[in-house]
């Protein structure tokens, strides 16, 4: 019995082992930043501009919805975030 052990541990030690695994595994990264992101954004952007509205700053608010809506391009265009970190890497030099 305990031959048989040291036998299978010699073996499996002797067996090829798996390939390593080379880099980090983003996939689905950008998916699950939008789920988390993006309710919490809509929430905060509501916040600001009542508190805007109620202020009667209405240059800030329009300015304040404007920022709003080219954040929220980031986090609703699909592909976006992708497209941004594959150029932001591009020009750092990471392939």
């Amino acid at each position: 019995m305990i031959v048989k052990t040291i036998a299978d541990h010699f073996l499996d030690l002797a067996a090829p082992s798996p390939a390593p695994v080379t880099g980090i595994n983003t996939e689905g990264l950008a998916e699950f930043l939008r789920k988390f992101f993006a309710p919490l954004f809509l929430a905060v952007v509501s916040v600001v501009a009542i508190f805007f509205l109620f202020t009667r700053e209405i240059t800030r608010f329009v300015q304040f919805i404007i920022l709003a809506i080219a954040i929220g391009v980031i986090f609703y265009v699909p592909n976006i975030i992708e497209v941004t970190a594959k150029a932001i890497a591009g020009a750092l030099g990471i392939k």
